[in-house]
């Protein structure tokens, strides 16, 4: 008797984890997070040089091919995104009061005072999240980063409000209606 109600509780548990991790419910706070996450990429940028794809001679033996801008270039966008969701596991959500929570980065898992699992389940969540949210809008943000329209202290504003709209324009970082645009519940 006792084995099979060890089972249960288990099971009853592995459930609430993988039921933690299949939705984000406050989507404005997790894209804003990301958001924060994409922000501490740009603002740690280095100073690069163009991009020279002159790699072909012509028959005079003169290099031909382009020299491009690398703040304008698909190697920077790839630089900025590749990892992004990854790094995003670095957060948990966090109780700031009876009703309010919100999405901080964790420097060290082991003096977390949370539980732990618990804070694992979330940090897998927003990961996924993450994903869904690249994939949802990567090819605008893309284009957006390449044209400069994506700057330190403006990617909350670009990524949550005018291209997911998961934040309302109105009330500063508020969530839209909820219904995610007619969706099947999750991003």
């Amino acid at each position: 008797m006792a084995n099979s109600t060890a089972w249960v509780w288990l099971l009853l548990t592995l459930f609430a984890a993988f039921s933690l991790a299949s939705c984000v419910d406050d989507k404005c706070a997790a894209c804003n997070a990301v958001a924060e996450e994409l922000e501490i990429g740009l603002s740690n940028e280095k100073p690069r040089n163009h991009l020279d794809m002159r790699h072909r001679l012509d028959s005079k033996g003169e290099r031909k091919g382009k020299v491009i801008d690398y703040r304008v270039s698909e190697l920077r966008v790839v630089e900025l995104l590749d990892g992004l969701c990854e790094k995003m596991q670095d957060y948990t959500l966090q109780k700031i009061d009876s009703n309010r929570q919100e999405w901080v980065k964790v420097d060290d898992w082991d003096n977390l005072t949370t539980n732990k699992q618990e804070a694992r389940a979330y940090s897998k969540a927003i990961s996924s999240y993450c994903g869904r949210l690249l994939e949802e809008t990567e090819d605008d943000l893309a284009d957006l980063i390449k044209k400069g329209s994506v700057e330190v202290g403006d990617v909350s504003k670009v990524l949550c409000q005018d291209l997911s709209k998961h934040c309302s324009q109105s009330s500063g970082f508020q969530q839209v209606d909820g219904n995610d645009h007619g969706s099947d519940g999750e991003l």
